[in-house]
């Protein structure tokens, strides 16, 4: 008997520690269990399964196909962490990860996504409550558990459940219930900060007041069978006016001492709470260096700022030098991936706490962040005395590393004991994502128009090549409506727009749209095609953005071309000129930007155009790079 009992609490145990697989069209509505680790088949980019919003998904979008759009699973799927969250007033659509979401005015419940990575002291259902008995997860050979109301009594009993079974044999604890999401601690810092767009408050009764049965978006827009009666506690989604992804860079080397240390920790436990912390707002991780770097947690290990600052009162100092160009170096090459929870959609900031000055140079490493499109902030606190400036391995080494040295970037305070002033003008200089000028880089900030030649002498097979040499150049920039976009124009004696900046706003539709450009042939009018293209293409840029003209020509002009090109140079066009074959040398160098060495190049037979690619992307991050930092 003994070991029929010790069988079953086996077989008990693997079936409550499975993780239940689920169906690409499953909604997350259809889920009761407030968080849930669930397994997604291959093949939710399809996008018959309908995803709603961006980061944070209304409860009516496919759980696995958000999984994809949020970049946490791609199309083999895989295990994930859904959280359920409060409903939004809105939800906006966007295309990520080869997904397309919808936007959504309101709903009353949200989720989030994220790796499947338990909590420690958190036990996971392995079966989940559906609102419906008929649950469509059961097709995927999910063990489910139906929702059924409390027996009444005198009524036939009900089927014994898992649960029953484990209070009986006493083989598996019961399970923790899952706490709910909590408000954001940031509620009660001392500093104003706006209400986020769509924040629940407390005090707000609607999710109280929803019955069953009405429906929150516009009548028979979704079916009410979607709604369901279970309630969730309001949580903060962070501030969206503060989209950032940051990392503190802290300093741990012995000579701050354990007190010193710990006024640290006190700013960055106050920047946490400052801050609302949350997955459509700020997110927050910090490194800690001495000899060497090491992360004590990353953008996505903490969600809100309450966890964030339970996090940091952990941290314990690790003592030893103050190599701050390493721990940049450090942090460059691996704090913001996508693996550490870094959105591209959210400028990249690193906040760098020095006691002193660092032991190490910083400039080369703060250099190559800068181009990576890192935003560097410094506080230091008491510099070196008159009799220590000698010790110091690299003087004015604040300047010579933040982004910008209009001040902006660089905070100083001369004793450790006024470190707190500096958490006001910190927290409003990083949400201030206007002024994050490193965010900007040259694969992320222009507006590029190609001008193509389309005449005669051409030819079809080499017109193809022309424009993979286009596709080649364009692969190398980040495509989207606030990054780099891309126009293009054909031209022989006449001028056809093919698409303008606004036409295509992510890479895919770019290239594809490069495919499907159409060989014209004619004449070869150059100063005409410049002229308008600076019409049709470059009046509607953006006035943020680069603005760059890469012009591929195989002859001769039939027409002036020195008269466009001056235009083009006065309105701020950079231009580079590619010649092929019988293109004239001479007239390259009028068409492109000063000086012509960099903008101007020749090659004598088409099939050799993708040479230049890496020459041309170098010539133009080296002098976007060499743009003054003041």
């Amino acid at each position: 008997m003994r070991t029929v009992v010790l069988t079953m609490k086996a077989s008990v145990i693997e079936m409550f520690l499975a993780v239940p697989q689920i169906n690409c069209d499953v909604k997350a509505g259809k889920i009761i269990n407030p968080e849930f680790i669930v397994k997604c088949p291959a093949g939710c980019q399809d996008p018959k399964y309908h995803v709603y919003g961006t980061d944070v998904y209304a409860s009516y979008s496919s759980v696995c196909g958000a999984a994809v759009h949020s970049g946490v699973l791609d199309n083999s799927g895989g295990k994930i962490l859904v959280r359920k969250v409060a409903g939004q007033s809105g939800y906006k659509g966007s295309y990520s990860n080869g997904v397309q979401s919808l936007s959504l005015p309101r709903w009353r419940e949200s989720f989030i996504v994220l790796e499947s990575k338990p909590k420690k002291g958190v036990t996971y259902p392995s079966a989940l409550t559906y609102s419906s008995s008929k649950s469509p997860a059961a097709q995927a050979g999910e063990t489910t558990k139906a929702y059924q109301r409390p027996p009444i009594p005198g009524t036939t009993a009900q089927p014994i459940t898992l649960m029953q079974l484990l209070a009986v044999t006493g083989a598996v604890a019961t399970p923790t219930t899952l706490p709910r999401p909590f408000p954001s601690a940031a509620s009660t810092t001392s500093i104003p900060r706006p209400r986020p767009v769509g924040h629940r408050s407390h005090d707000m009764g609607e999710m109280d007041s929803w019955k069953p049965g009405s429906v929150l978006l516009d009548e028979g827009l979704v079916p009410k069978e979607e709604l369901s009666t279970q309630s969730l506690e309001p949580v903060s989604l962070g501030d969206p006016n503060c989209k950032i992804d940051l990392s503190f860079l802290i300093d741990g080397s012995t000579s701050i001492g354990k007190r010193r240390f710990r006024i640290q920790k006190q700013l960055l436990a106050a920047v946490a709470q400052a801050l609302d912390i949350g997955p459509a707002g700020p997110l927050m991780g910090v490194v800690q260096y001495g000899d060497s770097p090491a992360t004590h947690f990353n953008l996505k290990t903490h969600m809100n700022s309450r966890d964030l600052k339970t996090a940091i009162e952990k941290i314990t100092q690790r003592g030893g030098l103050s190599n701050v160009g390493r721990a940049i170096s450090f942090v460059t090459k691996n704090f913001f991936s996508k693996a550490n929870g870094n959105r591209s959609s959210a400028p990249n900031v690193v906040v760098v706490m020095v006691d002193g000055w660092p032991t190490d140079k910083v400039e080369e490493a703060s250099r190559l962040a800068r181009e990576s499109g890192i935003n560097i902030f410094f506080i230091t606190i008491e510099g070196a005395a008159e009799n220590e400036k000698q010790y110091v391995v690299e003087p004015n080494f604040a300047n010579k590393a933040v982004c910008r040295t209009n001040g902006f970037y660089s905070l100083h305070v001369q004793s450790w004991f006024g470190l707190h002033k500096t958490l006001q003008p910190l927290v409003k200089r990083v949400c201030d994502t206007d002024r994050l000028a490193c965010s900007k880089t040259c694969l992320n900030s222009a507006d590029i128009g190609f001008v193509i030649d389309g005449s005669s002498s051409v030819g079809t097979g080499n017109f193809r090549t022309v424009l993979q040499f286009v596709t080649n150049l364009t692969k190398e920039f980040e495509i989207s409506d606030t990054d780099t976009r891309i126009g293009a124009v054909q031209y022989t004696y006449e001028q056809r727009l093919e698409f303008g900046f606004d036409k295509y706003s992510s890479k895919p539709d770019i290239l594809n749209a490069i495919k499907r450009v159409g060989y014209w042939s004619g004449g070869t009018s150059t100063g005409a095609a410049i002229n308008f293209a600076l019409e049709q293409l470059f009046k509607k840029s953006k006035p943020n953005k680069r603005k760059l003209m890469i012009l591929i020509t195989d002859g001769r002009s039939y027409d002036d071309v020195r008269i466009p090109a001056m235009a083009a140079h006065l309105k701020g066009v950079i231009t580079y000129a590619i010649g092929v074959a019988w293109a004239a040398q001479e007239e390259l160098e009028v068409i492109a930007t000063h000086p012509a060495r960099d903008h101007s190049f020749f090659v004598d037979e088409f099939d050799n155009l993708y040479q230049y690619v890496p020459r041309i992307i170098q010539n133009i991050c080296t002098e976007f790079n060499s743009q003054p930092r003041n």
